[in-house]
């Protein structure tokens, strides 16, 4: 009787001992990558980490990665709530002053009607939160452009500020004094703490929530988005006051972090262009409809690391804003051509 010879398993099939297995999901997992928004930005960061080590042994210490840190988290902060208007087509200008004007706020609570420094926090972050829904309103329901209306807030809080201050910084409260000062900024790694926390909050939000989702439609498609039910104009003034809060409360910390309130913290426009710059860098579109947060982030580590490095390789500081300019220009063409590779992917 004839027996049956039953062939080897072909390795092709079983896939198990396939030599050419590794390589497709190696370049499955490298396109997956790339097709990510944060993907250009945090190899560029990686590189730029790489050449300030290769530079200077020093970069890489925990001393200068403090200094890097410190620089992010406030500016990051700021970028979270940037990233938010960008994503429903609006901008705020303002949002530097508003950072300055937040300790400020909390000083005059304390100091000049004795509210508790906890409560007088809070209150400022809620003045912050106000500031924002007065932009929001002007920008939205009386029809001004939020560049515009957000352009005047800016110069309307600073002269304020100016003169209320006498343009002369003050001493941080003495009863914020010790452990709300240390956890509030202080502390080495309390500003990036803070960062990363409100950083993942709002990624979460923003990729998970049902106001995230009306956020990306909103800025995708104003008049879609109105006609599918999304009320348009709460998640546009939503934003503005989640965008100010961020800033004073970035403002709180930085205040504590330098042990005075400055009113010209952030030399006033810097901390809102820096915040823009970090958060179109790491992947948002001016033009609304698509953004990440924690991109933005990836972003504001890139310009402090670019800045902390050339001042450690005795760089003229005046050089920095080149830099910026180059970088801004050189991620938008990355972010275009990723966006075209994404949409290619789609399409297949």
């Amino acid at each position: 009787m004839a027996h049956s010879v039953t062939a080897p398993p072909d390795s092709r099939e079983t896939g198990g001992g396939s030599p050419s297995m590794a390589p497709r999901l190696l370049r499955g997992a490298l396109d997956a990558f790339l097709r990510r928004r944060e993907a250009s930005v945090l190899l560029v960061a990686v590189g730029v980490m790489l050449y300030f080590q290769a530079s200077t042994p020093i970069f890489l210490t925990e001393g200068n990665l403090r200094n890097i840190a410190q620089a992010t988290g406030p500016t990051a902060i700021v970028a979270a709530g940037i990233v938010l208007l960008l994503v429903s087509g609006e901008i705020d200008v303002s949002l530097g002053i508003v950072a300055a004007a937040s300790p400020f706020l909390m000083h005059f609570a304390i100091d000049w009607y004795s509210i508790p420094a906890i409560p007088a926090i809070i209150l400022a972050l809620l003045v912050s939160a106000a500031i924002g829904f007065v932009n929001g309103f002007i920008s939205i329901v009386l029809k001004v452009p939020s560049f515009v209306t957000t352009l005047g807030m800016f110069y309307l809080l600073f002269g304020a500020l100016l003169l209320l201050s006498n343009a002369y910084p003050v001493p941080i409260p003495e009863p914020t004094k010790g452990t709300i000062q240390k956890w509030l900024g202080a502390g080495d790694w309390a500003s990036i703490t803070w960062c990363l926390i409100i950083i993942a909050i709002f990624h979460v939000v923003l990729t998970r929530t049902r106001w995230g989702l009306h956020t990306v439609a909103v800025g995708g498609n104003l008049l879609g988005a109105a006609e599918a039910g999304i009320r348009v104009n709460r998640i546009k003034i939503g934003n503005f006051m989640v965008a100010s809060a961020l800033s004073g409360f970035a403002g709180i910390l930085e205040a504590f972090r330098i042990n005075s309130i400055d009113p010209n913290i952030g030399g006033g426009t810097r901390i809102t262009f820096t915040a823009i710059a970090a958060a179109v860098i790491g992947g948002t579109a001016l033009a609304g409809g698509s953004g990440t947060i924690i991109g933005a982030l990836i972003g504001m580590l890139v310009l402090a690391e670019l800045t902390n490095g050339f001042n450690l390789l005795g760089v003229n500081a005046n050089t920095i804003f080149l830099v910026q300019g180059t970088a801004i220009v050189v991620s938008m063409i990355a972010n275009q051509y990723l966006s075209r590779l994404r949409r290619a992917g789609r399409t297949r």
